[in-house]
């Protein structure tokens, strides 16, 4: 896992040997600095060497300025390593994402992801920082440190060595209950990012319930288990961090009760005794360093399993011999297809033929796979079995991008990005002239709407296009469409939340989409598919009837039991 870590560095690796470069001068400041003070107690001050004082005190003024550079240079540049490693790895994350198939949103919550490109990262880019610039001046310090402090009284020194090896063997033991610790407490976060992300969202339903109470409730069921699980964290940290820090006062009790014994006996002189005071502060507080960095290393790397994990998700693939689908003329057929999720069968043994430039409109009861005929055909969802084919070719054979880009969808729940109207009709066509944006528009009824708002298409709609009613909405959606062309259009109940008023405006907008495209049409209002050249009723047990709506009311089946009960609620 380091060693993937560590790969992230690589663009960056001029910086961060400079961040490494600039660390080992700053610890080499520090490691003069009691040298000099022993030099100052044991040679100036008795010796009354006003020349040498006056040198120490210019050598020191510079060091200190050239610790004051380098403290700039590695809090800005290491900082700018470890945000630019940051932005790499999420710019890859979300780039993977985009990747990734349908069943994967279906099965991860939404807060959860937010809580990985977010949080995690967040921790991932200050370890990328501090990691390795703390645990190179630490060694840096303790190596150095403890040469000098043998150069001055090996004895002395053996003795507080002594008690090193006990901390390294309590931080190894720790570790592990500390990453145990941390990689909970990271899942209850996202669950509580995800609990978090569905209540706003869903805030104006709890409102209209009244359910506030039940919101609340939920929230804090996550929350508390949130709070259990960094009490335990925490709990870990509190032992692991109370040990480590009571050692390193034993190292420093043992340096001033053995140092004033030595100092007494006249072993080590006075200005040795000083120095060694100050080196083995110098000493301490790189273990000290140390001792937090555990802390900082198990919150960034948990954060990066977490990163690698996510990454690990089987992305959506094309063939490896895949073409690029140019044009087509857009006859769709199904051969003897099976498809589920996970135990449950939703189309079993499912074939038919849609001709090019035709409609098919599919009915039946909710739970019935109509969506999820639709779905297929963009491949949101892999076949289990069978085939379908586009033009005599399986869809399989086909780059994914391209067999999308032939594909037009105009859903019932119509997501708008937040942004401007002109940003969303533009996902039609990124490319796409102002006078195409205009035909689009008036193609799809929505033009003079557009002209009458202050900012015409650069009017901000909110997040979801909560500013705009559902038929402005719809009407945008198949803007966009329209601005796509597609040669295969699917109509997903497209008009079956609005209004009767708002669907007749439409649907006109509809029929001119129609023209020249092969259309799939799931329809929950009958009255708008009787001129379908082919009506399928698709039900749990697969294709129950077909044949156009004067053929299917003839047979007197289910067709036209739906077709009786929607006349008789219109």
């Amino acid at each position: 896992m380091i060693k993937k870590f560590i790969k992230y560095y690589k663009p960056y690796k001029k910086l961060f040997f400079l961040d490494m470069f600039v660390a080992l001068i700053a610890a080499s400041c520090d490691l003069v600095y009691p040298w000099m003070t022993k030099d100052l107690l044991n040679i100036s001050i008795p010796n009354k060497d006003l020349r040498m004082l006056v040198t120490f005190a210019i050598a020191l003024i510079l060091i200190f300025a050239v610790k004051a550079i380098c403290a700039y240079i590695m809090q800005y540049y290491g900082h700018v390593v470890g945000v630019r490693m940051q932005g790499d790895m999420r710019r890859k994350l979300f780039t993977h994402l985009q990747k990734l198939p349908d069943k994967y949103f279906d099965n991860t919550k939404t807060g959860e992801i937010m809580s990985r490109i977010v949080n995690d990262l967040n921790d991932i880019s200050e370890l990328a920082h501090h990691g390795p610039e703390d645990l190179f001046i630490s060694i840096i310090m303790i190596v150095g440190s403890f040469i000098i402090l043998l150069n001055i009284n090996i004895t002395l020194t053996l003795i507080i060595f002594a008690f090193i090896p006990f901390i390294v063997l309590f931080t190894f033991i720790q570790r592990k209950r500390m990453h145990n610790a941390f990689l909970e407490t990271r899942v209850e976060t996202g669950e509580v990012n995800a609990s978090l992300q569905n209540s706003i969202s869903g805030i104006k339903v709890s409102k209209a319930f009244v359910a506030h109470k039940e919101e609340i409730e939920k929230f804090e069921k996550g929350n508390k288990r949130f709070i259990l699980a960094r009490e335990k964290a925490y709990k870990v940290m509190g032992e692991y961090f109370s040990f480590a820090n009571f050692s390193v006062d034993i190292l420093n009790y043992v340096v001033l009760i053995a140092g004033g014994l030595f100092t007494f006996y006249d072993i080590i002189n006075i200005g040795d005794f000083m120095a060694y005071v100050l080196y083995i502060k110098m000493f301490t507080d790189p273990i000290k360093k140390l001792i937090n960095f555990m802390e900082q290393y198990q919150n960034g790397m948990t954060g990066f399993i977490r990163y690698i994990d996510m990454l690990n998700e089987e992305p959506e693939k094309d063939k490896e011999n895949a073409k690029d689908m140019k044009s087509i003329k857009g006859k769709i057929e199904f051969k003897d297809v099976h498809f589920g999720y996970e135990d449950k069968n939703i189309l079993e043994g499912i074939s038919l033929k849609v001709e090019e430039g035709k409609m098919l409109a599919l009915v039946g009861p909710s739970g019935g796979g109509k969506t999820t005929f639709c779905n297929l055909i963009p491949r949101f969802y892999n076949i289990d079995s069978g085939d379908i084919l586009i033009d005599d070719k399986s869809i399989y054979d086909f780059k994914l991008e391209s067999l999308r880009k032939n594909i037009g969808i105009v859903q019932q729940d119509v997501f708008l990005f937040t942004g401007t109207i002109r940003d969303n009709i533009l996902y039609g066509k990124a490319d796409a002239t102002e006078e195409e944006i205009v035909e689009a528009c008036k193609m799809a009824n929505i033009y003079d709407f557009i002209m009458n708002l202050d900012q015409g298409f650069d009017t901000f709609i909110g997040e979801r296009g909560v500013k705009l009613s559902g038929g402005q909405k719809q009407r945008i959606s198949i803007a966009r469409v329209f601005l796509k062309n597609p040669k295969i259009l699917i109509l997903d109940e497209a008009t079956s939340a609005l209004d009767n008023v708002t669907e007749s405006i439409i649907q006109k907008s509809i029929e001119k989409l129609l023209v020249g495209r092969t259309t799939i049409v799931v329809a929950h209002r009958l009255s708008t598919i009787r001129n379908a050249d082919k009506i399928v009723v698709l039900t749990d047990k697969g294709i129950e009837e077909s044949g156009s709506h004067d053929e299917l009311i003839l047979k007197g089946g289910i067709y036209k039991e739906l077709y009786k009960l929607a006349k008789a609620n219109s």
